[in-house]
């Protein structure tokens, strides 16, 4: 299996890239990764390049750049050629950590849409308090959306959360001001009609922000504006509570004595709740796998967004999906 990869894409690239990859490497054996980049710079940090090779180009989006202006004028940067890659069939998949507007207008452009796919879904796993984690979509790719577009982020989730998490009849919940059925505005309550009606997926019914780490649901569909918010204030929070843990437990010598013993399960509590065990945000509704993974990704990161990678790709996530379209079952035209 190929899989592509902008190697300058990222707060912590091109190194943190390097490493994740050498390291997914040498954990997949089938694997066989490209990365696009400038090679000097690459081969700084490139110490074993079994199954690795590397596409040269010196041209790179920023993250200040217009994403379609970018898209469309930097024919030779790194995140252009790896789609191209994609879309040539020389790549399975794609990932990048760099400008999220431009990677999404690159998977639009260039690797294409499945036919049927009104919209496309940025879709991060976010963790949870038991550990299992939940999908949430759509979270910035389309900040307005209609009913029918969260019905095929609910199809387009449950295929990825049962074929790539493993989970059997994954419920699937819809975002909301309230967990009665008529509660939220007209796009809510049309949905919920929409996903009440969807055969083939386990539709619970709306779910509450407060309730998400809880694990609520599986996968958990929204607008992107709504999901966007919701991703940045539970980041924003989670950060927050850390910082004041941090400042409760450094701010005298008993307390720091408490830390100590601590430490272990502090320890566990930060890695349970970390994002970047659970890979990047996939954009669902492409015709191959395109993961965006954070943009500050250390070499973790990258490794668990490349193990991500390969796993929709083995396991036909995309053509699932596309299968799903053509036979008019589970997502409307």
């Amino acid at each position: 299996m190929k899989i592509a990869i902008d190697a300058m894409g990222g707060d912590n690239a091109p190194q943190a890239v390097i490493e994740g990859t050498m390291k997914a490497a040498g954990a997949f054996p089938d694997l066989e990764i490209t990365l696009v980049g400038n090679e000097s710079i690459i081969n700084q940090y490139l110490t074993n390049n079994e199954r690795i090779s590397v596409i040269h180009t010196e041209e790179v989006i920023e993250a200040e750049d217009e994403p379609v202006r970018a898209v469309r004028r930097k024919k030779q940067a790194s995140m252009v050629l790896m789609a191209n890659e994609v879309k040539e069939g020389r790549a399975a998949a794609c990932i990048s950590a760099g400008n999220t507007g431009a990677l999404m207008t690159a998977g639009l452009f260039i690797v294409g849409r499945i036919q049927g796919i009104e919209r496309p879904a940025l879709s991060p796993t976010l963790p949870t308090i038991d550990g299992k984690g939940f999908l949430l979509l759509d979270v910035g790719a389309n900040v307005d959306a209609r009913a029918e577009h969260l019905q095929q982020y609910a199809v387009m989730g449950s295929i990825y959360a049962e074929k790539v998490r493993g989970i059997t009849k994954p419920r699937v919940g819809l975002l909301n001001v309230g967990t009665e059925e008529k509660k939220g505005n007209e796009l809510t309550r049309q949905a919920f009609q929409l996903l009440s009606e969807t055969e083939d997926i386990n539709f619970i019914g709306n779910v509450e922000s407060r309730d998400l780490l809880e694990g609520a649901a599986d996968v958990v569909v929204t607008d992107g504006f709504t999901g966007n918010v919701a991703l940045k204030t539970i980041e924003g929070t989670a950060l927050s509570v850390f910082s004041m843990l941090k400042g409760a437990l450094t701010s005298s010598m008993k307390s720091k004595l408490a830390a100590a013993v601590l430490k272990p399960q502090l320890k566990e509590i930060k890695n349970q709740m970390d994002y970047s065990e659970y890979g990047g945000a996939a954009l669902f509704g492409l015709k191959a796998p395109v993961i965006k993974a954070h943009g500050s990704s250390d070499a973790n990161a990258i490794y668990n967004a490349i193990r991500q990678t390969r796993d929709m790709a083995a396991n036909s996530v995309a053509e699932t999906i596309a299968h799903a379209v053509e036979r008019n079952e589970e997502v409307p035209k």
